[in-house]
């Protein structure tokens, strides 16, 4: 997949050759394999390790062709394949498929207007869980399965997109 930084105008070619699932990632960037570690992954944010350093990249806006993000302080462009965020979305979810079925994601689009439920308490597959509002109809999202909260992964206002991860559910 090759991509472009819109700020110098460098191209490179890269690709996931290899994920795990403990969140190691090995990639290839301009013919050379490097390794990535996760060290978050939320919606917007991915904290990682890059050669032994610490990175912080956040999506500040993205659209069909471009995303611009803040990556550790410094605001880029970067042009992408049509198809990236699917590809980003598929590559990312195998890179955590351990916790994969614990995940509780959104369906449709839409901003966070109530969570029904706390880490710790416990749910039963169809309780509610958030309320998102899309299309000004109110929607919830409902656990997937019986088990314990573990971690909610939106607050009250935010956006979601489709199959993003809102919930922990172990």
């Amino acid at each position: 997949m090759e991509f472009r930084l819109a700020e110098t105008q460098e191209e490179f070619e890269g690709q996931v050759i290899r994920t795990f699932p403990n969140g190691e990632i090995i990639v290839e960037i301009n013919g050379k394999e490097q390794q990535v570690r996760l060290v978050k992954l939320a919606t917007d944010e991915i904290e990682f390790l890059f050669e032994n350093s610490f990175h912080r990249a956040k999506v500040v806006r993205s659209n069909s062709s471009e995303t611009v993000m803040l990556l550790d302080g410094h605001t880029f462009t970067m042009k992408k394949h049509f198809k990236f965020e699917k590809f980003l979305y598929k590559t990312l979810s195998s890179a955590t498929s351990a916790a994969e079925n614990n995940n509780l994601t959104s369906q449709i689009p839409g901003r966070v207007v109530n969570i029904l439920v706390n880490p710790g308490n416990g749910v039963k597959a169809g309780d509610s869980v958030i309320i998102l509002e899309s299309m000004k109809m109110q929607v919830s999202i409902k656990a997937h399965k019986d088990g314990i909260v573990r971690d909610i992964k939106v607050r009250k206002g935010t956006t979601v997109a489709r199959n993003d991860v809102v919930a922990i559910i172990g």
